[in-house]
């Protein structure tokens, strides 16, 4: 193998790729990044066997080929490489020169024999939705999933896709996180369960564009094709939970907040509810105002807010971290609180949004 490449795009594309690679395996190989020239194109990959990240950049090849180069130090080498012009050649002992300017590097390669084959997506099922409305609905909801190994499932994403919408639901057991977006065109009616990490990683690799992305999904795959950059990844395998059961139909009473204040006035009561690693915080709504109060064995703190209450006064207390974490990917003047009593689990919507985005918090049960 021996090309002749640009830099900067190297550079770019091995920053790209390396975030699937495995850090933590007793499988060598896959701490690799594949290099593969041929066509006048290089091909990098990496794999943790989950998530597959392949990217193709323009170059010059001389001698097709093909190595396995160990990723971390791949990576954080070509990341200081900027310049127009890098040749790479591998010779017969699997070596490969990495030269820049009067400048070389020599670096150990790995058997790209060994190296996981990447799963191809033949007569898959797909649909396409804007960049924008994917990567949004992405990073709407993918925070609220579990991060316990025991239920697995509920580390991934429910990707519900109709005749004219995706929607994608996320939940931890204490909280859900809905959001719906149109598709411009689908090929069937299907449902999936994406880990999040690589719904995450997947995001960050979309612009924020009208520009439309092609998912396509078959057995236990999903693809998407970004033309130069491909991400496969695998599926989870089981029964998402019946999340249209846990959302309620009816509430008897709905408080509009101005967001901004409402945002400020939790981090500062959460400074105290934090102390006591519970994070708990209460809620007092009635006569028009919000009152926040949070207390621990160093002092209290509450918070008045003006609002707009609609039904019953409410006495109510939830883990304010799952407020504040929502409240980063709400982009609006006020949102609603929607609720039916001090024990079961309350709605928030953007206000005057047409419910593309809902988010669903049990609370805590107070003691007095």
């Amino acid at each position: 193998m021996k090309i002749i490449c640009n830099g900067a795009d190297l550079s770019d594309a091995v920053s790209k790729v390396y975030k699937a690679a495995s850090v933590r395996t007793t499988n060598v190989i896959l701490e690799g990044i594949k290099l593969k020239a041929a066509d006048g194109s290089l091909t990098l990959t990496a794999t943790d066997l989950e998530l597959a990240i392949e990217k193709c950049i323009v170059a010059d090849v001389l001698i097709e080929g093909e190595t396995v180069v160990p990723g971390r130090f791949f990576s954080e080498f070509v990341k200081k490489l900027t310049f127009d012009r890098i040749e790479l050649s591998l010779d017969e002992a699997n070596r490969l020169k990495i030269k820049y300017t009067d400048s070389e590097g020599m670096l150990q390669c790995m058997n790209p024999l060994e190296y996981p084959q990447i799963k191809e997506l033949g007569e898959a099922q797909s649909f396409s939705v804007t960049k924008k409305d994917f990567k949004d609905l992405v990073n709407k909801i993918a925070f609220s999933v579990s991060a316990d190994d025991a239920r697995p499932m509920l580390k991934g994403v429910l990707l519900e896709i109709g005749e004219d919408a995706v929607t994608g639901v996320a939940l931890d057991g204490y909280r859900l996180a809905k959001c719906v977006k149109a598709v411009e065109k689908t090929t069937a009616m299907m449902s999936a369960v994406v880990p999040a990490r690589c719904l995450v990683e997947i995001s960050k690799l979309l612009e924020d564009s009208d520009d439309l992305v092609e998912v396509r999904i078959q057995r236990n795959y999903m693809l998407v094709d970004l033309g130069h950059t491909r991400i496969t990844t695998r599926l989870l395998d089981g029964d998402f939970i019946n999340y249209k059961q846990i959302i309620p139909g009816s509430f008897e009473s709905s408080v509009t907040v101005p967001k901004d204040q409402f945002e400020s006035g939790l981090e500062r009561a959460i400074l105290l509810a934090r102390s006591d690693k519970n994070n708990l915080v209460r809620f007092d709504v009635k006569d028009g105002v919000m009152q926040l109060s949070s207390n621990s064995d160093i002092g209290n703190i509450t918070e008045k807010i003006p609002v707009k209450l609609n039904g019953m006064d409410i006495a109510i207390a939830f883990n304010a971290r799952y407020f504040t974490e929502l409240l980063r990917y709400i982009d609006c003047d006020n949102i609603v609180i929607k609720f039916i009593n001090s024990v079961s689990p309350c709605v928030v919507v953007p206000a005057g949004s047409l419910e593309e985005f809902m988010y669903l918090i049990l609370p805590v049960r107070m003691l007095s």
